[in-house]
């Protein structure tokens, strides 16, 4: 009896270490010549260091790809093997072949179960193309308007609030309260009326489960942040379902539209009622995606616009004066979109800040096919492929690494000499439908903030370096004390 179990023991470990043997040389064949690691761990790869310094692992991924004059490197993690490409050419080539038998947009390398399968991340062809022609009346000068009147509310609210605590004396932390100033504001932009206190308190806590489950691994058993994550995404998904629902029976009954579901429902009104009557959850879910794509995005612009302007009290200055010249605090009005379109150079530092911080430093993408990227190498089907959105932000431009507003001013044109290289809203098909909302909401907190608040960095050694949480933020959280700067602030109510 002995011996078998001896027998039977070693049979297990040589067949586990011809397992492990298989994987590492099906990964090192898939690698081939790219740069990146030589060995990896059994199954999990470099999972670990991934989830534990994100910024260090992506740091040395793009040093890899810079290595090589293609700008792709390779690496493996929880039994997939991915590649990282730096090569704004590269990027756009698989940007630009976003299809069924190419490459498929995933969000997150294990995105699927978190978003679902009927996602607007997962579409192509001409259902993605009606979908984004159905939603293009949510983003009219008329509805951008309406948005633009509740975000300044809603910024102004907080900044009073957030004056209150620092009062010049005690520095605070930005991160969670913008964060907190972002919900809200989606919230009302998006759903208006239709979540009662109860279902935004539910729906914050939700939004945090889901927001710690993209940070983690991939474990799909209860009780696990994954599992925790996509659970929350369902719930998120019935309540914002609802709210379809009611902004449906409001625009029926004939009422003007107030956020961005109402405009939804106004436009589609009629074809939305010869369809199935399941399609309230369907747009739920895409209302869910918007979420996902302006909440964290958004704070983290929101927390390097503070930490670049702080450090650049020249283009502060000139941020106040061209503000100054369209609103002031003592009357009581909003911003315009007429007057958002006049603010050239605030503007220009929200591209900016944008540009050098993007907030989602890569798209992950998985091959559909064995695809060949270049004219030596083909990339594998099944690999999750990562675009550096980051990375192209520094190619092309005149001294990339400084932060230099003019560089999107009418003189200079750089938007248009490197487009190319402004990924930061994506490109091709799936190119950001809400990208002017996005730019509105920095500039109006710019705005707002360069206007109504002194601010001054409660500096720590490395507070600006990059933390992953999921987008990119400044390692101390934009720590800043605030004091109220005008006279008295506006009311806008």
């Amino acid at each position: 009896m002995e011996l078998a179990w001896r027998i039977l023991t070693l049979y297990l470990i040589s067949t586990l270490a011809l397992l492990l043997l298989f994987e590492q040389i099906t990964y090192l064949k898939k690698k081939r010549f790219l740069p990146g690691p030589t060995f990896v761990l059994p199954f999990i790869g470099n999972a670990v260091s991934l989830v534990r310094n994100p910024t260090k692992f992506w740091d040395k991924q793009s040093s890899y790809a810079k290595s090589t004059p293609l700008g792709i490197s390779a690496n493996y993690i929880i039994g997939r093997y991915i590649v990282y490409i730096y090569s704004t050419d590269l990027s756009h080539k698989v940007f630009s072949n976003v299809r069924p038998d190419a490459f498929h947009l995933v969000g997150h390398p294990f995105g699927k179960k978190l978003f679902g399968e009927h996602s607007l991340i997962y579409m192509f062809g001409q259902d993605h193309k009606d979908l984004r022609r159905e939603i293009a009346p949510n983003f009219t000068p008329k509805a951008l308007q309406t948005y633009t009147n509740i975000q300044q509310r809603i910024i102004i609210k907080h900044l009073v609030c957030w004056v209150e605590k620092s009062r010049g004396e005690f520095s605070i932390p930005l991160r969670m309260l913008c964060r907190d100033m972002n919900s809200e504001t989606s919230q009302m932009v998006f759903v208006g009326p239709y979540l009662d206190e109860e279902s935004r308190t539910r729906f914050n806590v939700d939004y945090d489960f889901f927001n710690v489950g993209l940070m983690k691994l991939p474990i799909d058993f209860p009780g696990f942040a994954f599992r925790n994550a996509a659970s929350a995404v369902q719930r998120l998904v019935d309540t914002l379902s609802g709210c379809v629902e009611e902004s449906e029976k409001k625009v029926k009954s004939g009422e003007e539209p107030t956020c961005l579901i109402d405009f939804w429902m106004q436009e589609n009104l009629l074809a939305l009622s010869e369809k199935k009557p399941h399609r309230h959850r369907e747009i739920g879910g895409h209302l869910f995606d918007f979420l996902f794509a302006s909440q964290d995005a958004s704070t983290s612009s929101l927390l390097w616009a503070v930490v670049y302007l702080e450090s650049h009290p020249d283009i502060l200055e000139r941020v106040r004066k061209e503000v100054a010249e369209y609103w002031s605090p003592e009357y009581d009005v909003v911003l315009t979109g007429d007057h958002l379109r006049l603010m050239k150079y605030t503007e220009a530092v929200a591209r900016e800040v944008v540009r050098i911080r993007a907030p989602a430093t890569t798209v992950p993408h998985i091959a559909g096919v064995d695809f060949p990227l270049t004219d030596n190498y083909v990339i594998p089907k099944g690999t999750i492929v990562f675009p550096s959105v980051f990375g192209s932000s520094f190619q092309g431009f005149t001294e990339p690494e400084r932060f230099d507003p003019d560089r999107f001013m009418e003189e200079r044109q750089e938007d248009r000499v490197y487009k190319k290289n402004f990924l930061a809203f994506g490109a091709g098909a799936h190119k950001c439908v809400g990208q002017r909302y996005a730019i509105n909401h920095l500039m109006l907190f710019i705005a707002m903030f360069a206007t109504l608040v002194d601010f001054k960095r409660d500096r720590t050694d490395g507070c600006d370096e990059i933390t992953y949480v999921p987008t990119i933020v400044p390692k101390d959280d934009c720590r800043v004390f605030l004091s109220q700067r005008c006279s008295r602030f506006p009311s806008l109510s």
